[in-house]
């Protein structure tokens, strides 16, 4: 289908879902700037108030056409913004997920006063032991078939929605997802967010997780939502194959652009779908 002379100047990377707020409002400012440069240079060396005028918002009709279909105005804005403006700035309109923010949302709720390590917590329950044969830490096979089982239960049946309702105990219909550039996921219950994860592979882990872990931890019911999350992140470091595709898992550092910035993160993701399993923010001490 043959596309119209608007639909080619579109840029769908930078508008809609994508678009980079922050360039949007540099972008309009410079419009404005403009406008009033051209209005009042025409009424100095010319005369004419009302052409002036008209020129002027003709500068702004143009102008918010090219930022509405393109997303900036002056070409290599978004480049230019990412390097420019300060990250906490940036965050502050950036759609997707924070990296490092996975899980269910912090409530504050729970009422377990004892050692908060998840890797403790974890290997004091048997839910991971020393590794047969690298000094490591594995998951116990018990557990592993056991999540495994709850992993495969849950994508086969598409029961996200109906699982995740139940271990916030409210109505499935009350549950939407959002899914982000990337993958990403949030989840809502009556439109207030309540959780966040990489991907659809990561919500299946930590669902099936969620589901298991009650049976191998006796305080868990007591642990805040934060410690909750961290035991069901801190999880998914264990996998070797992909909750969704199948396929196997592969770790390294990468560079992540979302709508307003790029960093670097170390992330765990699915080989064959590409799915983000986990994602923490680098820095430098992990190289040593």
């Amino acid at each position: 289908m043959t596309q119209g002379p608007l639909a080619r100047l579109r840029r769908p990377e930078y508008t809609g879902e994508n678009r980079c707020v922050p360039c949007t409002l540099a972008n309009t400012a410079i419009a404005l700037v403009l406008a009033a440069v051209v209005g009042s240079g025409w009424l100095a060396l010319v005369g004419g108030l009302a052409v002036a005028g008209g020129l002027a918002v003709a500068v702004l009709v143009v102008s918010a056409l090219a930022i509405w279909l393109r997303g900036y105005l002056v070409p290599g804005t978004p480049e230019l913004t990412k390097r420019y403006f300060p990250d906490w700035l940036l965050a502050r309109f950036d759609k997707a997920p924070e990296p490092g923010a996975s899980g269910l949302v912090d409530d504050d709720t729970g009422a377990y006063d004892g050692p908060v390590d998840p890797e403790t917590l974890l290997v004091d329950g048997g839910v991971v032991e020393p590794c047969a044969d690298v000094d490591d830490l594995c998951l116990a096979e018990g557990f592993r078939e056991a999540w495994r089982g709850r992993m495969s239960a849950l994508r086969e049946g598409e029961a996200e929605r109906e699982e995740l309702a139940g271990q916030l105990d409210v109505a499935p219909e009350s549950v939407t997802f959002e899914e982000h550039a990337g993958g990403a996921f949030s989840a809502f219950v009556d439109g207030t967010r309540v959780g966040q994860w990489e991907s659809r592979a990561a919500l299946l882990a930590d669902l099936a997780a969620g589901r298991e872990l009650p049976v191998w931890l006796d305080d868990w019911t007591r642990f805040p939502t934060q410690t909750r999350s961290q035991l069901l992140g801190g999880l998914r470091i264990f996998l070797d194959t992909c909750p969704d595709c199948g396929g196997p898992v592969v770790a390294g550092q990468e560079t992540v652009a979302s709508c307003c910035r790029s960093y670097e993160v170390v992330a765990a993701s699915c080989d064959e779908c590409g799915s983000r399993l986990l994602e923490v923010p680098y820095n430098e001490g992990m190289a040593a």
